[in-house]
């Protein structure tokens, strides 16, 4: 039997410390994972299909307006990034929100928070892994438009890959995520460069067009209304979506309490370069009219420059952003199933660890259901299954939701001395993590509005009615409630 490597400390403020051998975190995790994949890690969490594919919709709702939404949608991104950092620094644990919501909102909204964030990955890593096996049609087909492949054999190779990697080592997974959001960093920055010298040069058969003017001269900054520009604000959220991935890698950092703040801080120029400044400069060249649901406007604006080759090169960068967000999902659903283990909020078979710190039972039950996932989709494509995906967008930010009011109790204990000072303090809170929470919540009425996202809304109380009772059974099963972190450590142990 694998033995459940764990020392939590206690400051006896509450805080728990670093212990354990060297090389390893209190909680039995090796910390593998160094600055530059840190770093990359949460560049690549903000960069996905929500960018390269979802951007073209959202084009087709609002024209140029998107670069606003991106940009306002992205400054409430680093409000809940910081808020975040602020709890990390007090206490740096892979467990993340789901521990901050257990200690400061009570067990119960640990207990949601936790398997609502494995459920969002586990769904992602669904939809993710079969996009990616949709991408390489794109160079499997024949001369007729024949699959030489079935759909399923990419997906299952994925799926298989991407699992064994996680098995291996977090300083693998840490290295490929590396490599993926390197290709992704890339292709934008080329796109970026690409367009400067078409908007200075004139080359490429957008050259004659290509002007900053088209940002307003085609039906004005808002051609559909301020009212569509709302309503594309789900999408910019959805694209955002992962970034809080750094804080799930608090147990596996060489450094947290320097790598960590670096990468958060980082947050607000990889979103003004990234999503604001791409999205300008691709419509300075194409005009928004051009672009339609469904087609990534990087392909789209390749085409339009005479750049043909820019299609297979985009469909490789979207490729590995789908493949990216797997891997993602791989390696954080693990660890939040031994979170919610160790505190006796799921089966204590998920707390053990394989003799390189890896949570082997609890990655594999959720690689299981992703390949579950792709077989319902091979079996039963349609519209059910695309409403299982919309549910994403709300357990994801339930996420947030969590970091946001754990952030804010905690700074109130903080602030009345019953807990020490964090080391990285987010500016202007709480009032900045309110503004946050009311963002989050107008977008949720939105999203209650807009038809084609309502779906997600309705699966939330089924979703909640199972924790429910899911929670019940577990408090019955503890008898006398949830036992306590130290106590469920030790209870491993042994």
């Amino acid at each position: 039997m694998t033995s459940v490597q764990v020392d939590s400390k206690s400051d006896g403020n509450g805080a728990v410390q670093d212990g354990g051998p060297e090389g390893t975190s209190g909680e039995g995790y090796q910390r593998g994972l160094g600055s530059r994949q840190i770093q990359m890690i949460a560049i690549g969490g903000a960069i996905g299909t929500g960018l390269f594919l979802g951007a073209g919709k959202g084009i087709s709702k609002a024209g140029p307006s998107l670069i606003l939404a991106y940009a306002i949608a992205g400054l409430v991104i680093f409000f809940i990034m910081r808020a975040l950092g602020e709890l990390l620094m007090y206490r740096p644990v892979s467990g993340s929100f789901s521990e901050y919501a257990r200690e400061f909102v009570g067990p119960f909204m640990g207990f949601v928070t936790g398997w609502t964030y494995w459920l969002f990955w586990v769904v992602t890593g669904i939809t993710e892994v079969t996009a990616a096996s949709e991408y390489m049609q794109f160079w499997t087909k024949n001369a007729d438009g024949v699959l030489n492949q079935p759909q399923w054999v990419f997906a299952l190779i994925f799926t298989v890959v991407l699992f064994l990697v996680n098995l291996v080592s977090v300083k693998l997974f840490g290295e490929l995520e590396f490599w993926f959001s390197m290709v992704k960093v890339t292709a934008i920055i080329g796109m970026i460069l690409i367009c400067a010298g078409i908007l200075t040069v004139g080359f490429s058969d957008a050259g004659d067009t290509a002007s900053m003017t088209l940002l307003w001269s085609e039906g004005g900054f808002f051609p559909k209304g301020i009212g569509s520009t709302l309503m594309t604000l789900q999408l910019v959220m959805f694209a955002f979506l992962a970034v809080e991935l750094v804080g799930v890698t608090a147990g596996e950092s060489k450094d947290p309490k320097t790598v960590l703040p670096k990468a958060i801080n980082a947050v607000p120029w990889r979103i003004a370069v990234f999503y604001v400044g791409a999205l300008i400069m691709i419509l300075s060249v194409v005009p928004w009219t051009h672009f339609q649901p469904g087609v990534s406007p990087f392909v789209a604006a390749f085409e339009k420059m005479g750049l043909g080759v820019g299609a297979a090169i985009v469909n490789f960068v979207v490729l590995t952003a789908a493949l990216s967000s797997c891997n993602s999902g791989m390696y954080s659903t693990g660890r939040m199933l031994r979170d919610l283990a160790l505190n006796g909020q799921g089966p204590k078979v998920f707390t053990k660890l394989t003799k390189n710190g890896l949570p082997l039972i609890g990655t594999s039950v959720s690689a299981s259901l992703m390949l579950v996932g792709v077989w319902i989709n091979y079996e039963f494509p349609g519209e059910a299954f695309n409403y299982v995906v919309s549910f994403a967008t709300i357990s994801g930010m339930w996420a947030w939701i969590a970091i946001l009011v754990s952030q804010i109790k905690y700074r109130r204990k903080a602030d009345r001395g019953e807990l020490p000072q964090s080391t990285f303090k987010a500016p202007g809170a709480p009032y900045t993590s309110w503004f946050a929470l009311l963002f989050i919540g107008m977008v949720i009425v939105l999203m209650g509005i807009d038809k084609d996202s309502r779906i997600s809304l309705y699966a939330a109380p089924l979703w909640a009615l199972i924790l429910g009772v899911g929670y019940l059974a577990i408090q019955r099963k503890n008898g006398s409630g949830t036992p306590s972190v130290n106590a469920q450590t030790e209870d491993a142990k042994s």
